[in-house]
This record gives C-alpha cells, structure tokens and sequence, in this order.
C-alpha cells in the first residue's frame, strides 16, 4: 500500500496480460542460455550475478535501472569499484540522516521522470499493437470457439469448442461455458476466442440417428445443423446407401506386395491377452472368415494380435507388423507440402471424415 502497488488479475492463457513478467523471463532465460555450462546444471548459482546485472541496467521505458528505482542511489558494481581503484577515489561513507534525506531528494526528483518516461513508452507500444488489431465484441449467448491447451501438452494449443459465452467480464474478457470441464466456467481474453460458423460442424456425428430406406446400419447426424442441412444429409444418405455398410468392399484394381530379403522372415510369439478379451477375439475372427476379409494361414511366419481400445468403446483389431517394417523394402513416396495442402484447404467449407470398414 505503501508502494501504491495494485493486484492485477488476468486470464488465462494469455500471457499479454502480464507483458512485463514474461518478457523479464524471456530476457532472464537468454541471459543463462550465454553463461550456463555445458551440462547445463549450474544455472541456479548464477542467478545472483544474472539478477544483479539485470538490477544495475537503466531500462528503456523508465531510464533508470531497477536498483536506482527502489534504493535511490547508484548501484556499486563491478565496474564501479574497478573505477575507484584505477582513479584511487576512495568511496566516502555517509552517516543515516544523510543517507535517508538524499533518498527522499531523489525519489522527488526521479519519480516525474519516470511517470514521463513510462507514459511515453506505453504510448508507443499501444500505438505499434493497434496497428493489426481489430475490435471484436460477443454477446450471451453467442457460441464460440476457444483456443486452449490440449490434454497431452500445455504447450500445443488449438481450436476447442463450440462453447456458449455467458457474460463479458470487461472489455476484452468473457466468461465462457464449457460443459464437461472439470470448471463449468472460464474466462478468457477475445483473442482466445473466434466465433464458430454453422460450416464448421461435422455432417455425421454420434449425436441423433435416422433409418433411411433399405439402409443395413444406422447413421448418426450432429444436432448443430440446420433443418435444411439435415435434408441435404439425409438425401445424400438415401442416394449412397452402397457407401454406408458395416459390410466390408472389396477392390481387384489393385494388389499389394511386401518384398523382403530372400529368407528374412518374422516369427513373433503371441502377447498374453486378458481372458475377457478371448472371446471377443474368436468373434471377430470369425466374423472377419465369413466376410472374407481374412483367411487361414500355415506358413513359418507370424506377428503378434493387438487390441486397440476406441474412443467409443469398442475394440480395434489390429496386428503388430513392427518387426515386418524392418526388414520390408519400401518405395521412395515424397511428402506432400505442408503448404500446399493449406492453401487447398484454405477455402473449404466443410471437413468430413471417412471410417473405413475393416
């Protein structure tokens, strides 16, 4: 209170909020990347120096380094001291009252200054932000996305949602509605919101079902279309029907090779799997043989049966072909430019995904 030091509460996942503690950590983490050893486990002896030279520095936005700020004197460093010596100045020593009155002088002499020097510093980071910013407002009730960490990495954001927007907190903050979070409600910045479009849902989607005529297997449509849309989906169902099977199809266009060196072969002992999982597994073997899919085998190679759980969950049937890929020759495909799949990409109105049968 003393100080005039106010809190100041920000959102979450927006470190511009707090610009001057994070760009004091980026400038801190550059300084121990120069001096830190090799082995890197030294960095922690040498933050005293680190934090000393960051003290002793006159800064840009207020032209007066942090220690001359607080204490209201010049900092003694190194360079002073060596100073001293070479000149042969001896350092002459103040009594308290002395001290404590050339502070006060200071602070009325230093402060105007710096409010001065700080208000043109702001000024010209204001004016440089603004140049590309937009003003973008939401109201309750909107349904937005949200850019958030994912589970696996706070480190790699993306696009989540859609949410609904409940009030806004400011001028540029919302509380949003997350349901199945384990918080109901957060509040964000706007720039970690964008609204969410009509074109971005998914066309098939575990949410409602409909039975189109002569269809062999129920499909699911999201409930965030329109009417309309719905139409257009089920239309689109009832005309492809051949497309939408449980039923597996079957190609002669094409055959695949696995070429390996002459003798090379896998023989992999089979993994344990868990006796409540036998069954299911002489079921789907079965039901693969009847569909053709999969036929005996009596030959000197084998590889191991992995169950892969689903999100939905059910059971993924799969084979661990690992020791197979090493000893395999495989054609030279080249990768496609990432670039050129965005601009493809770039005016698409809807993204579909296909969930090929066996």
């Amino acid at each position: 209170m003393l100080l005039h030091i106010h809190t100041l509460r920000i959102s979450v996942y927006h470190p511009q909020t707090d610009g001057l503690v994070e760009r004091f950590n980026r400038t801190l983490k550059a300084m121990i990347r120069k001096v830190v050893s090799l082995d890197g486990k030294n960095w922690d002896t040498l933050l005293p120096y680190l934090m000393f030279a960051i003290r002793e520095v006159p800064q840009a936005s207020t032209g007066f380094s942090p220690f001359e700020l607080l204490y209201r004197c010049h900092p003694r460093g190194i360079l002073d001291i060596a100073k001293e010596i070479w000149e042969e100045e001896p350092n002459e020593g103040r009594n308290i009252i002395d001290h404590v009155l050339q502070m006060r002088e200071r602070r009325a002499w230093v402060t105007p200054i710096v409010r001065e020097h700080l208000e043109k510093a702001q000024e010209a980071q204001r004016t440089h932000y603004n140049r590309q910013a937009k003003v973008r407002q939401f109201q309750p009730g909107d349904r937005v996305m949200v850019l958030i960490p994912t589970a696996e990495s706070k480190l790699l954001a993306q696009w989540q949602g859609p949410y609904e927007v409940v009030e806004p907190m400011g001028e540029v903050t919302y509380k949003v509605q997350q349901p199945g979070h384990w918080k109901k409600e957060q509040t964000y910045h706007i720039n970690l919101l964008k609204p969410w479009h009509q074109q971005e849902a998914c066309i098939v989607a575990q949410e409602t079902s409909i039975q189109g005529n002569n269809m062999q297997e129920e499909i699911r449509i999201s409930t965030d279309l329109t009417p309309n849309q719905k139409k257009e989906v089920t239309e689109m169902i009832n005309q492809y029907q051949d497309v939408f099977s449980i039923k597996p199809g079957r190609t002669t266009e094409a055959y695949h090779h696995i070429i390996t060196d002459p003798g090379a072969k896998v023989t992999l002992r089979p993994y344990w799997v868990p006796v409540a999982k036998r069954e299911e597994i002489k079921a789907e073997v079965k039901r693969m043989l009847e569909l053709g899919v999969i036929k005996e085998s009596h030959n000197q190679r084998s590889s191991p049966l992995v169950l892969v759980p689903k999100p939905d969950g059910t059971t993924k049937f799969c084979n661990d072909f690992h020791r197979l890929n090493e000893i395999s020759k495989f054609d030279a495909y080249p990768i496609p430019r990432i670039d050129e799949l965005v601009d493809r990409l770039g005016n698409a109105r809807f993204l579909t995904t296909l969930d090929l049968t066996k």
